[in-house]
């Protein structure tokens, strides 16, 4: 068995979903974890210690006691726990999460620390020790010794052991300090002390709710109050408060066989340096994050037959959640059916409605045997699928799914903006319940999906022609996109001739080989690595064929096929369908927002969302440029990686951006909507949009991978020097042509000097090493690359050609532009001249 060395906080990032089997909870008749012979016994200088006091002077007549793991005892305002010797040494998962926060702080449920620790007793003391699974060495090879000689784990808390109990074997310790003073792994995180300059912990504005405990779990809810001097709410206190929850779940005696991560297919993971490994150096291990799935029948799963699991997935509907949508989201779960019975199961997951309380009077979505779909009435336009899994294997032990009330106005506004051109359904401001209920059902399959161990694939959707998303056979079949995981929401492809066409996602191809890879048991195999053959098999078995392939998702992407929001295999065809629908549906907008004797909010919310669908599509199209596709492969598979997109799509992609953002988009100028609700703010609105647009191009990674590709490949590559005369001709077209440029052309132009004085005086802001890969960083040094020196022979051709402009200038106006743009550009060059 592998065995953990050192200091790990085991942070879970994105979204994950764990979910234990739902049984009623009886707190009396609970199997109580057993002890075992490496159970510590209990240091006689302990049982001998004065300091210990009587069970019942410590636990009197007026504690209230909550049985579970192991007893909580409140004695006016003290929290005791009492621990079994059984559970001394046994490893437990220690959760922390924002319960309640004020604005712009966090959200609810968001997680903060995750660790393993054990309690331990030393002399006179209890400790609460953090255990790490980063460094980790089978206890079976000398190398265990050593490493775990090397690596010591922190104590997080030691405590005064108040009592003993015989009858139990019970160790009673006071816990109330833990929850009220500044113990760095259950409160709020280090970036965001830093960005709001938190100084201290206030223990007089700080205290501890309530401690519940539960069959496997105890659940701890306080009061922090920190003093920050810039706090983002209410700043004017001074201080920010957060209820913070901490879940203290005991991990499974016997780790689940993890299976092997492999970057080919999407699954999120937990990572260890394996010392034990017959290697020359500290190599990595990655298990991928699942659900533990076993047949009930082997003997049947083995015919090839569909088998129950001995535990299957099973989700609750929170009690609050509205009558209406509870079946919406039970077929948002259930749908994953399919999925799981190509890993051979049937009824794999299911979704149960919540137990009354005459059924079960204890049933809490706090405890740790019931996983939920939590239905939280809050504003925020949000869902999230987390998971609380085991770091040892990737287990999956529970999983709480957090959905917001107002995720439904979220929906509305997409399902509007992309689908209305074509489907009368959208064209409302108020759903059907129906309509409602399908798109409420597709965000609960996407949500289950990350529980269940499924990162997003944003390559997915980039697998499918973009005219057959215009079909309604296509489309009927295979959905929008190969994977609900994408980000790829809805058709926005279709036009208003394409009858019949679907505009959902729904559990595709690339899910169900997915959940097959990571589920399927393996049963002759007796370790990950002897799973490896199979494995790799069924990903070879669809070598080449994109509708299989996992696109990472990044903050700044750079493959232009793994981007969020976008449908289809190429952005400039797709987006020019997007905004042809767009055109469509602003100059229906009164119309369609329209409510009797209500103000005109709607009308600037979707007005507002149809320009957020115009940037979107811009931003597809932009990645394009200094693109690099990424296909993950092994040492035995041919061809590249990383693969720069051709010179053809590239140069494509510039040209429709100066004539979809830079030619001025006059369509959205709609004067009779804009006077609806606004006096003034079109002109910086554009002005603002295309900066946007024109800034993203001029992004110095973006330029440095150009500079690299023409480095690498010569004429085939569409090079900086190209891309930047093409640009110059698409923005400061007047100088040629001699029109008179408008003020949004004017306002265009400047941004493009600012831009440009940017790069010539400026480096990107540091990025941290950890952050790189998730943020797509491309290093460069603009004062050391060809960046400078390209920047500089533009703005001297661009000098130029205004010069020869300026006598021949209509109107005072543009003479005044172009004369003041000289100057900027003068400035730039030589910054003495200012």
């Amino acid at each position: 068995m592998l065995k953990p060395i050192s200091l790990l906080l085991a942070m879970a990032l994105l979204t994950v979903t764990p979910g234990a089997i739902a049984q009623k909870k009886k707190k009396k008749e609970e199997e109580k974890p057993a002890a075992t012979a490496t159970t510590p016994a209990r240091p006689a200088s302990a049982s001998r210690s004065t300091t210990i006091k009587p069970y019942g002077d410590v636990i009197t007549s007026k504690a209230k006691t909550d049985e579970g793991l192991f007893k909580i005892h409140k004695v006016e305002d003290a929290y005791y726990y009492e621990i079994p010797d059984s559970l001394m040494g046994r490893e437990m998962l220690l959760v922390t999460r924002v319960a309640k926060t004020a604005d712009n702080i966090g959200y609810g449920g968001e997680e903060l620390n995750t660790s393993v620790v054990r309690w331990e007793v030393k002399d006179k003391k209890v400790l609460l020790r953090v255990v790490s699974y980063r460094n980790v060495a089978s206890e079976e090879l000398p190398i265990y010794q050593a490493v775990r000689n090397s690596n010591f784990e922190p104590i997080v808390a030691a405590f005064d052991i108040k009592a003993l109990r015989s009858e139990s074997n019970g160790t009673v310790i006071e816990v109330n300090e833990l929850f009220t003073t500044d113990v760095k792994l259950l409160g709020l995180d280090q970036p965001r002390r830093t960005r709001y300059k938190v100084s201290t912990l206030d223990t007089k504005r700080t205290y501890l709710d309530s401690i519940r405990s539960y069959p496997f779990n105890i659940e701890a809810r306080n009061i922090l109050t920190y003093n920050a001097s810039e706090a983002p709410s209410i700043a004017e206190t001074g201080s920010i408060s957060l209820e913070m929850n901490h879940s203290m779940i005991l991990l499974p005696r016997k780790p689940m066989k993890p299976r092997l991560k492999d970057e080919r297919v999407g699954y999120f993971s937990v990572r260890h340096n394996d010392y034990g490994l017959d290697a020359q150096k500290a190599d990595k291990r990655e298990y991928i994050v699942r659900w533990r799935l076993e047949p009930k029948d082997t003997a049947a799963f083995k015919r090839g037959e569909l088998v129950e699991p001995i535990k299957p997935i099973v989700y609750y509907i929170d009690p609050a959640t509205p009558a209406k949508w509870r079946p919406f989201i039970k077929q948002g779960v259930e749908d994953w059916q399919v999925a799981f019975e190509k890993a051979g199961f049937k009824n794999a997951i299911i979704c149960k409605e919540p137990p009354t309380a005459a059924e079960d009077p204890d049933f809490s979505p706090e405890d740790v045997r019931y996983s939920v779909v939590r239905y939280f009435a809050s504003d925020v336009q949000n869902a999230y699928g987390p998971n609380v899994h085991d770091p040892r294997s990737g287990e999956i032990l529970e999983s709480d799914i957090g959905w917001y009330h107002n995720v439904m106005n979220l929906l509305r506004n997409w399902y509007f903006v992309q689908t209305a051109a074509i489907n009368p359904d959208a064209r409302t401001p108020k759903f059907k319940d129906e309509v409602m209920g399908k798109l409420i059902r597709f965000v609960a399959a996407h949500e289950v999906g990350h529980t269940l161990g499924l990162p997003h694939n944003m390559g997915a959707s980039a697998s499918y022609p973009v005219d057959s998303l215009r079909s309604a056979h296509f489309t009927s079949r295979m959905n929008v996109s190969p994977s609900i995981m994408d980000y790829a929401r809805f058709n926005y492809v279709a036009q208003p001739e394409d009858q019949g066409v679907n505009f959902m996602p729904n559990i595709g191809l690339y899910d169900k080989y997915a959940i097959e890879w990571g589920y399927r048991p393996i049963l002759d195999a007796p370790t990950p690595e002897a799973e490896r053959k199979k494995l790799d098999a069924m990903i070879r078995e669809h070598a080449g064929d994109p509708m299989y392939r996992y696109g990472r998702q990044t903050m700044n992407p750079v493959d232009p096929r793994s981007q969020s929001e976008d449908i289809g295999d190429d952005a400039m065809k797709a987006s020019e369908y997007g905004i042809r629908n767009l055109k469509r549906i602003l100059p229906n907008l009164l119309e369609w927002t329209r409510e009797e004797g209500a103000p005109y909010d709607n009308l600037e919310e979707m007005y507002g969302q149809v320009l957020t669908q115009w940037n979107r599509y811009l931003g597809h199209v932009t990645s394009n440029i200094g693109g690099i596709y990424e296909t993950f492969k092994t040492y035995d598979e041919e061809g590249a990686v990383y693969e720069h997109v051709p010179l053809d799509k590239q140069k494509r992609a510039l040209g429709f951006i100066i004539n979809q953002a830079f030619v001025t988009p006059s369509w959205m100028i709609d004067d009779n909507i804009l006077r609806r609700f606004e006096g003034v703010g079109m002109v910086e609105r554009v002005r603002s949009a295309q900066e946007r647009v024109l800034n993203s191009v001029l992004e110095p990674g973006r330029m440095a991978r150009l500079i690299e590709n023409q480095t690498l490949n010569g004429n085939k590559a569409y090079g900086l020097l190209t891309m930047m005369g093409d640009l110059r001709g698409g923005i400061w077209t007047e100088l040629k042509t001699n029109k008179v440029p408008d003020t949004y052309r004017r306002n265009l132009q400047r941004a493009y000097l600012d831009r440009m004085e940017y790069l010539m005086t400026r480096e990107p802001a540091a990025v941290s090493a950890s952050a790189r890969s998730f943020i797509n960083y491309t290093p460069v040094r603009v004062s050391q690359s060809d960046i400078r020196a390209v920047i500089r022979g533009e703005l001297q051709q661009l000098q130029a050609d205004i010069r020869r402009a300026i006598p021949l200038a209509k109107d005072t106006m543009t003479r005044y532009h172009l004369n003041d743009s000289l100057v900027r550009i003068e400035t730039i060059l030589d910054p003495k001249k200012q």
